[in-house]
């Protein structure tokens, strides 16, 4: 399927109390949505991802997945803010003619699952079947969630937490830095702050993977060099990788929308809003090995959400296994989605007896 675009006509309001004079949303389907509109998978993208779930999170989703187009209505929508289609710094203001630029209003995490909602209505999707997404991904599943707008029947979040830790707003806040480091960034033109950019990809690749992991994949086999080390090339190849496929300002306003995640925000204890979360069949994914997300910040999340599941997904790639461990994944989420909807049919039988 591909890339579409929702225009929603109205003024968008920011949870900052800003507004947007006009928003759109890119997103991609696939499938169909069935007779009672009971199949709906709806997909949280992470970071810097696109709305194409079938293209990043092979393995999983895809026409021969378990995630297919055939037996599900997929949607995945790309957050606002980003580079992908949805309104974004570089999106032309209407009220100017020309670029936000860095004069963009500040996005949360909540303004993104606001902007979901209203393409959710658009579609005509009334009850999510399952709820799923990693990292940024999970903190807007969870938002989700807590927020009530929707009926959502599975919920899973992985390598995510109810609310972003001063440890992770460090790493964001370091990037962020490197950004303005480069006198560029501040220029109003589209391609403003690359070499800012190529250095804060370095900075998150530290927080995506692991220690055993570059020991491994970036070891040398000349003991004798003393210069040009894989790890080095490795490190400036993928921080090109996303200079030509991203910009600088929407990575600016993501990593400041993934430090406003804050289940309690104006609405009191994390642990009660959590525990609010109630008639969801709930899976939560945590990787002992994830630097930026450690699996205690997960564990909190099950331990708080009414019969909620914890697994422990072990990879030697940190934070990025929920992208790579798909294998597994595939067999515990099918294991979870088959044993809840079991759970749903023989409630069924039991209301259409009584």
């Amino acid at each position: 399927m591909s890339l579409q675009v929702y225009e929603y006509g109205q003024e968008f309001p920011l949870e900052s109390g800003k507004k947007l004079p006009s928003l759109q949303i890119a997103y991609h389907s696939y499938g169909r949505l069935n007779e009672d509109k009971s199949n709906v998978i709806w997909v949280c993208h992470a970071l810097t991802a696109n709305s194409d779930v079938f293209d990043w999170w092979p393995g999983l989703f895809g026409e021969d997945e378990f995630f297919n187009d055939k037996d599900y209505f997929i949607v995945c929508a790309n957050v606002l803010g980003s580079h992908y289609g949805t309104t974004n710094p570089l999106t032309t203001n209407p009220e100017t003619g020309e670029p936000y630029y860095l004069d963009f209003p500040q996005v949360t995490i909540r303004d993104m699952v606001q902007a979901h909602q209203l393409l959710a209505n658009h579609l005509g999707i009334q009850e999510i079947n399952t709820l799923i997404g990693g990292s940024l991904g999970g903190q807007q599943v969870l938002e989700w969630a807590a927020s009530k707008l929707i009926k959502i029947n599975n919920l899973i979040a992985i390598g995510t937490n109810a609310f972003f830790s001063p440890w992770g707003i460090a790493f964001n806040e370091s990037q962020r830095l490197a950004l303005a480091a480069d006198p560029t960034f501040f220029e109003r033109k589209l391609d403003a702050g690359q070499n800012g950019l190529k250095a804060a990809r370095s900075m998150a690749l530290l927080s995506y993977r692991t220690y055993n992991a570059y020991g491994v994949t970036q070891v040398e086999s000349d003991h004798d060099k003393t210069d040009s080390y894989k790890a080095s090339s490795y490190q400036a190849y993928q921080g090109d990788k996303l200079v030509k496929r991203f910009n600088a300002l929407s990575y600016y306003y993501l990593t400041k929308a993934m430090d406003s995640h804050h289940l309690g925000r104006n609405r009191g204890a994390v642990e009660e809003v959590l525990h609010s979360i109630e008639g969801i069949n709930t899976l939560v994914v945590g990787i002992p090995s994830d630097v930026l997300f450690p699996p205690q910040e997960q564990e909190f999340i099950a331990k708080n959400i009414p019969n909620a599941e914890y697994y422990e997904l072990h990879s030697f790639f940190g934070h990025d296994g929920f992208l790579i461990e798909t294998k597994t994944l595939t067999q515990v989420i099918s294991n979870f989605l088959e044993k809840n909807n079991s759970k749903a049919d023989q409630l069924n039988l039991i209301q259409e007896n009584e």
